[in-house]
């Protein structure tokens, strides 16, 4: 496919068919998807492919926590899971909330958990007051990149993290080392149908010249 159509059309694939994902697409798909940047070429990323029925219900039980939260905070017109507006949600509101099943990661052809080392990121907004996130452009461009290579190769997936509000229990389970932090789980697979038209706001809300309250470029 065309770059740009890639681009444009690699949208959140939850639900998926039945058609496997063989292991030599999937290695095709990570053999392209390992050449994004990180930081100082580090490469720390890892990548624990799970096809294993058993192990894949395990991480949809560890998504219950933070779905349980986001809903509940939806609910109550809360920005679910802001770092900057602390959530006002009780106890009785998270009881309260019935979590749909998660499907994805038990629907999908393969499970993949991507992790990045803590002991190689640069995180130069470490000492500022505020949730760090520069530490994600080591890791959150090769995301990116399976994704658009999985789209390439006709299949599709999402981006999720609602696993890692319980990553202690996701590493234990998956043999993880202190030292990583688990980034994204991503479930792939042949998506039911793949769009075509994506929305997103356009350039002139998201661009400005020369200062954020610049002019629209």
């Amino acid at each position: 496919m065309d770059l740009y159509d890639v681009m444009r059309t690699t949208g959140a694939i939850r639900q998926f068919t039945n058609d496997p994902l063989p292991d030599d697409v999937l290695e095709r798909i990570l053999d392209n998807a390992r050449f994004a940047p990180s930081g100082g070429n580090r490469q720390g990323t890892r990548v624990v492919v799970i096809r294993d029925r058993n192990t894949r219900e395990s991480l949809a039980d560890l998504s219950v926590t933070g779905a349980r939260r986001y809903l509940a905070q939806q609910r109550i017109g809360e920005s679910p899971w802001n770092p900057l507006h602390p959530s006002g949600a009780s106890a009785d509101d998270l009881a309260a909330v019935e979590v749909p099943p998660v499907t994805q990661p038990l629907d999908a052809a393969v499970v993949l958990v991507v992790c990045v080392d803590l002991g190689v990121v640069a995180a130069l907004d470490q000492d500022l007051d505020r949730i760090g996130v520069v530490s994600g452009a080591s890791v959150y461009p090769f995301v990116w990149n399976i994704l658009l290579a999985a789209r390439n190769e006709g299949y599709g997936g999402v981006l999720t993290t609602m696993a890692v509000a319980e990553e202690p229990k996701v590493k234990a389970l998956l043999g993880i080392p202190d030292a990583y932090a688990i980034a994204a789980v991503l479930p792939l697979g042949k998506p039911v149908r793949q769009p075509t038209k994506l929305k997103r706001n356009p350039v002139a809300e998201i661009a400005t010249r020369e200062r954020f309250d610049g002019p629209a470029f």
